[in-house]
């Protein structure tokens, strides 16, 4: 148990050594803004509140054991009218009046691990500014929210690269929120930081391209921003208001505060902000595909609060501006898959009437270079080395592939550091710092790999990355680092990082080379019977179901693949005309295999094989007839691919319009006032903001996630459909 507590430090316990185990979840206090409520459920009494809680709603009656109706105005009328399935998941906004005397508020209620129903007041019809004495100025005037957004939304949708998107978002959400200073903070793929985009009143030291070590935001904090999307701190000198009684009566520990906006935030993260100077923050998550890509990050050099209703509106921008990178990304993709399919036309092309694929592979290295945006390549195979562009010594990529062998990795390997992997490739740094590399054959010492020189570059650290902690004789000086003045580091020994893009186009050529191998393999079996064995393994051995037969239909191979996937038909293959009777519709099969062997034609097409006591599988079949010379045939290769989840992606993206229609129609039946055009506006400038990116998603090279980035889309388009009723639930009509 001991050892548990000390690798999982306490809320407020932890110093920079372990602050990535803080247990800041179990906070135990709130910011004084706003006040806490926890009420069991089904009976709405409260069991935990925040002390100030009385005070904020102007009772003088301890509150432990009220009921939701016992509190004046229409607390408890407006929750009971909210019964959405998704509170465990995400906090939802109740529009209210109470307390005594009454006014209006704002209740953000959810589910906490643990049960109950937990309550988070805040003042409403406040606009955006400094508090007084810890409270929000009730009689600010509101702002009207829907033009900002609509014309913040047209924005990110006409945005054409990730630089003018980021920039269009920081420009809008700074237009509604009046922060001093907002950045779009990026991560990489090694966790760090970067401000990708940045606007700032005039007078403050620029961040932008600044970077932040990994460490600044601890993993525990990363997966908050993940489950809890928008964080406010309206003032970093605030005093902690704690909870009554201090643990849950639910669940005997400690309230468990993930979701809550309210949280105290740790203080580490408090000295932190200090060293910065900044008094209040407004973190919005960035969530792609799932994953944590960046954060919205606001500062302001004086307390401020922000209301939900604008803290809605951001969190529908970075929602709007999550589905537009998911586009964007997608597109780059389908043009280094485009880039592919233009070496894949040229290789078939000259293959098929030179009959030497390497040919058609490097005598234009620009073909080969460009869809992976790489300056040299390198292909290994049957101990044979073939280059393009600015490339190391023979003896070198032969050193990288056996380097490649070691690590015993099938499919891909990305590195923009090859000498950090092994030091010895060193020396090659100005012609192979990056590699990306493709397997090729199941045996080893097949690899296509595409290279980039050292990128030498200054990095501009905010403050010394490599000092991330101040110790004195006190303990209270214990602080992240003191200086964010700009701290310099030369950059050596990598690359340009390989992009998403880059990486897909790799694969692709990288599969359309290893068909390529498989086939010219195939073609060697029916020209050289001696080398027959060497050739079989491979080609027995491939995961591409292959068939090769001679040029009277009678079947010299069937692989291992097409083994499994024929597995159930007792009949052995012995001809091509056989093959029909596999096929759920046996008569075209019949009727394209005749041609091939009749008329020497290729047949590209989808067919659909039975299998006995299972459902029918969808393939694609290649077949291709194999000339000696242009009058004489040698024999035949029938290549199968598997389309089962291309056409479950197919039927993910019908459900995806079908689901986007059905949300369509619910939504635009949920507000029923003056604003009902502004909310009509947004809703459909959100939807074509989603269409837009499942056209790109389902034009990606990687069929395989198309699914998931859909599921994405489709959940950021239900939470995005939420925040927009929050947000206009919250205005009057």
């Amino acid at each position: 148990m001991a050892s548990h507590v000390a690798s999982a430090p306490r809320f407020g316990t932890a110093d920079l050594s372990n602050c990535e185990r803080e247990q800041i979840q179990f906070a135990g206090s709130i910011q004084p803004h706003g006040a806490l409520l926890l009420c069991r459920e089904p009976s709405r009494v409260i069991v935990q509140h925040s002390e100030n809680a009385a005070g904020f709603l102007g009772l003088t009656r301890d509150l432990t054991g009220l009921g939701l109706t016992d509190i004046p105005g229409t607390l408890a009328s407006a929750i009971a009218r909210e019964s959405n399935e998704t509170l465990h998941i995400r906090p939802v906004a109740v529009r209210c009046e109470a307390g005594s005397p009454l006014r209006p508020l704002t209740a953000l209620i959810h589910r906490p691990p643990g049960g109950g129903l937990l309550i988070e007041l805040e003042p409403a019809d406040v606009q955006a500014g400094t508090p007084t004495a810890g409270t929000p100025t009730a009689d600010a005037p509101k702002a009207d929210l829907g033009p900002a957004i609509e014309a913040a939304l047209q924005s990110v949708l006409g945005a054409t690269s990730l630089n003018a998107l980021c920039d269009e978002v920081a420009r809008s959400v700074r237009t509604i929120t009046g922060y001093d200073r907002v950045m779009i903070y990026r991560f990489d793929d090694e966790g760090h930081g970067e401000v990708f985009a940045e606007q700032r009143e005039p007078g403050l030291e620029p961040y932008l391209g600044n970077r932040y070590p990994a460490s600044d935001i601890p993993q525990i904090a990363r997966r908050l921003y993940e489950r809890n999307r928008i964080r406010l701190l309206v003032d970093v000198g605030f005093q902690p208001v704690p909870l009554t009684p201090k643990l849950s009566p639910l669940t005997g520990a400690e309230l468990d505060m993930s979701l809550c906006g309210l949280r105290s935030p740790s203080p580490l993260h408090i000295q932190y902000l200090h060293n910065m100077e900044v008094r209040a923050t407004l973190v919005v998550s960035i969530m792609v595909g799932g994953q944590l890509w960046g954060l919205i990050s606001c500062h302001h050099y004086q307390p401020y609060f922000v209301p939900a209703m604008t803290r809605c509106a951001c969190e529908f921008l970075s929602e709007a501006l999550a589905t537009r990178i998911t586009a964007l990304e997608n597109f780059a993709e389908a043009q280094a898959e485009l880039s592919a399919r233009r070496l894949e036309h040229r290789m078939f092309e000259v293959l098929s009437r030179e009959g030497n694929w390497k040919v058609a592979l490097f005598d234009n290295a620009q073909l080969l270079l460009a869809p992976v945006r790489a300056s040299g390549a390198a292909l290994v195979i049957d101990d044979e080395v073939t280059v393009a562009g600015d490339v190391p010594s023979t003896h070198d990529i032969r050193a990288i592939a056996r380097w490649l062998d070691e690590r015993g990795e099938e499919g891909l390997t990305v590195t923009a550091s090859l000498s950090r992997q092994r030091g010895a490739f060193e020396s090659i740094v100005a012609s192979a710092s990056g590699v990306l590399a493709v397997s090729l054959a199941e045996s080893p010492g097949a690899y296509l790999f595409w290279m980039r020189p050292e990128q030498v570059r200054t990095v501009t650290w905010g403050g010394d990355p490599t000092k991330p902690v101040a110790v004195g004789d006190d303990p209270a000086d214990l602080s992240p680092r003191r200086s964010f003045a700009k701290w310099h580091e030369v950059m050596r020994r990598q690359s340009a990082p390989w992009s998403k893009a880059d990486i897909a186009a790799a694969r692709l050529i990288g599969a359309m080379v290893s068909d390529v191998i498989l086939q010219s393999r195939s073609v060697r079996m029916l020209i050289a019977h001696d080398q027959l064995e060497v050739v079989r393994r491979d080609v027995v051995r491939s995961s591409q179901p292959v068939i090769i037969a001679d040029v009277a239909g009678q079947i010299l191979l069937v692989n291992e693949a097409f083994s499994r996937l024929i597995a159930g038909h007792n009949q052995k293959l012995e001809t091509l005309a056989q093959l029909p009777d596999l096929f759920a519709h046996p008569a075209p099969v019949a009727d394209r295999l005749q041609a091939l062997q009749a008329h020497h034609l290729s047949w590209r097409g989808e067919v659909t094989m039975r299998r006995d006591g299972e459902r029918s599988v969808p393939l694609l079949i290649r077949a291709d007839p194999i000339f000696a010379a242009a009058d004489r045939v040698l024999g035949y290769v029938l290549m199968v691919s598997d389309l089962t989840e291309q056409k479950a992606a197919d039927t993910a993206r019908l459900v995806f319009q079908d689901g986007i229609m059905e949300n369509n129609r619910r939504a635009s039946g949920l507000i029923a006032s003056s604003n009902d055009l502004m909310f009509q506006t947004l809703l459909k400038s959100m939807f074509e903001n989603a269409q837009l990116a499942a056209l790109e998603i389902t034009d990606r090279a990687d069929s395989a996630r198309m699914s998931v980035m859909l599921d994405s889309v489709r959940d950021s388009v239900t939470r995005t459909t939420e925040v927009l009723r929050n947000l206009f639930s919250q205005t009057p009509p």
